[in-house]
């Protein structure tokens, strides 16, 4: 099945000081979907937002929040999520010994569920809940901080997660390194759906975050394109 492309800016590179007019400015611009990184200092090396940080944001856009938790355990908090405005939560393999659990506790709070997976994590995992969730995230770096580069074995594990979702409506997601330089490369490994933070937000006005999404578009379209 073939899933339209689409851009999702982390805002975690965005200026804090003006948050919202930021989620504002970048849906104008032709973002698809709002990336939220929840980072807790204990399971990656950074602190970023809460809850009532996205749930302020939520008037700012009918965009879709897509909500990346990197906190463990996670459990505890996906209804505070969920009724903060999250459309799409996400929680790492990693994270807790009970995937399954809580990704029946995502589809009973009415939201779509998604996966994460860090670099050295086999795709292996994911075999007994492919028919359980709505995506899968590629990190394509080490979780914690914007601006790394692109791991280029990821490509080889994007191109195998494409394999393993077969004809299934599952979104298949790529957040670390994504650039206009990566997107053909990551859409032509079967990726739909890019995460960039840095690569769009330094850009610092509406026209420029404009232009960075529109050729983030391209290439990925051109990567499809090229693969097929």
């Amino acid at each position: 099945m073939t899933l339209p492309i689409r851009i999702a800016p982390s805002i975690l590179a965005a200026d804090f000081a003006k948050l919202g007019q930021e989620v504002k400015d970048v849906t104008e611009a032709g973002a698809d979907w709002i990336h939220l990184d929840i980072m807790d200092g204990h399971f990656v090396p950074n602190i970023s937002f809460g809850a009532d940080v996205i749930k302020s944001l939520r008037p700012y856009t009918t965009a879709t929040f897509d909500c990346h938790l990197m906190i463990a355990p996670a459990d505890p908090y996906l209804e505070a999520f969920a009724k903060a405005g999250c459309d799409r939560i996400t929680v790492h393999a990693e994270a807790g010994v009970h995937l399954h659990r809580s990704l029946q506790t995502i589809r009973h709070l009415g939201k779509k569920v998604g996966v994460t997976l860090n670099p050295a994590t086999p795709l292996s995992i994911l075999e007994n809940v492919l028919d359980d969730i709505d995506l899968i995230l590629i990190m394509s770096v080490n979780p914690g901080f914007g601006g790394q580069k692109f791991i280029p074995a990821m490509a080889d594990k994007i191109r195998s997660a494409k394999s393993l979702i077969g004809d299934r409506p599952i979104e298949l997601e790529v957040d670390g390194g994504v650039s206009t330089e990566t997107a053909g490369l990551i859409a032509a490994a079967g990726a739909n759906v890019f995460v960039a933070g840095s690569a769009i937000f330094k850009g610092e006005s509406v026209d420029a975050y404009r232009q960075t999404i529109g050729d983030l578009r391209a290439a990925a379209e051109r990567g499809r394109v090229g693969s097929n």
